[in-house]
């Protein structure tokens, strides 16, 4: 449950009142309120600041049980959020870090997000770009994990429906891929790929080697993946129909020996990028983790 108003830390105040003052400042204290109540905040303390960010960013755009009924996904969206801000720092990369950004305008709010921002950035010659309008959509970060048994050279890949595909006309929508899914907050990026293969494929990993982690789409949408190929033990039968039924999951399983693996990418029925770049990274450290079986 979220403690009462006096309970709560300053910096949380703080955020929630974005320095206002008087009945400014107690409507939106309400509003926080009013959003929170039944709920709890995030025990990890940067999470709950920026789920109160971004509570607040709605403050006189919409109505608090319409904020309320997005809790779950903004829960999400915070712990992307915490995430990002430990990202790498400076290498090759030779942007300046020079952002000037009003307060992000939602144009949707359902599942998922899609946010209007209205912004100048700093350019390689020293001076900052004119103002842009732009439009992100807006998902947490997730996470893939490819099984692999070094033993029996073979993988276990999925297969379900897509919504991209289908609404860009693809005659065959259903995409095979690895496991996937959402990082609960609280979750490791790990942890939720151990829980989603139980979900989508009954089943139970062994040691985890990460790929990568990266923006499958950077140029518009905010999701970042931590990509995983899983030690397993994937005998005959394995392979079954698995989904969450609250979430109308139908998600199909293929067992395929690395060699079919190959040919299948090769014969670009493999539409799937996490599931391309495991793939590859697969054919590069093949060799390895069979010998260390």
């Amino acid at each position: 449950m979220t403690p009462p108003l006096e309970d709560w830390p300053p910096e949380l105040r703080a955020v929630v009142t974005a320095g206002r003052e008087g009945t400014e400042a107690a409507g939106r204290l309400r509003f926080f309120g009013t959003v929170m109540a039944g709920a709890s905040l995030p025990d990890d303390g940067a999470e709950a600041l920026a789920l109160a960010g971004l509570v607040m960013r709605a403050c006189g755009r919409q109505t608090p049980g319409q904020v309320a009924s997005r809790l779950a996904s903004l829960r999400v969206e915070a712990a992307s959020r915490v995430r990002a801000a430990r990202a790498p720092g400076r290498g090759l990369r030779a942007g300046s870090g020079a952002v000037e950004a009003g307060v992000p305008e939602p144009s949707h709010a359902g599942f998922f997000g899609v946010d209007v921002h209205q912004l100048r950035h700093g350019r390689f010659d020293g001076g900052m770009s004119p103002s842009l309008r732009r439009e992100v959509f807006v998902v947490g970060d997730a996470v893939t994990v490819l099984p692999y048994d070094p033993l029996r050279d073979r993988v276990l890949v999925i297969e379900q429906f897509r919504m991209g595909p289908f609404g860009r006309g693809d005659p065959l929508p259903w995409q095979l891929e690895a496991i996937a899914g959402r990082i609960d907050p609280g979750e490791t990026p790990e942890e939720a790929a151990r829980r989603e293969a139980v979900e989508e494929a009954g089943l139970s990993l062994g040691m985890l080697e990460k790929v990568a982690e990266y923006y499958p789409t950077p140029g518009a949408v905010t999701e970042y993946l931590f990509s995983y190929v899983a030690l397993c033990d994937l005998p005959d039968g394995m392979a079954g129909v698995f989904g969450a039924a609250e979430e109308a999951e139908d998600i199909k399983g293929h067992l395929l020996s690395f060699d079919r693996l190959v040919e299948v990418m090769a014969s670009g029925e493999i539409g799937n990028a996490p599931l391309l770049l495991t793939a590859l990274w697969l054919q590069r450290e093949r060799g390895r983790l069979r010998a260390a079986r």
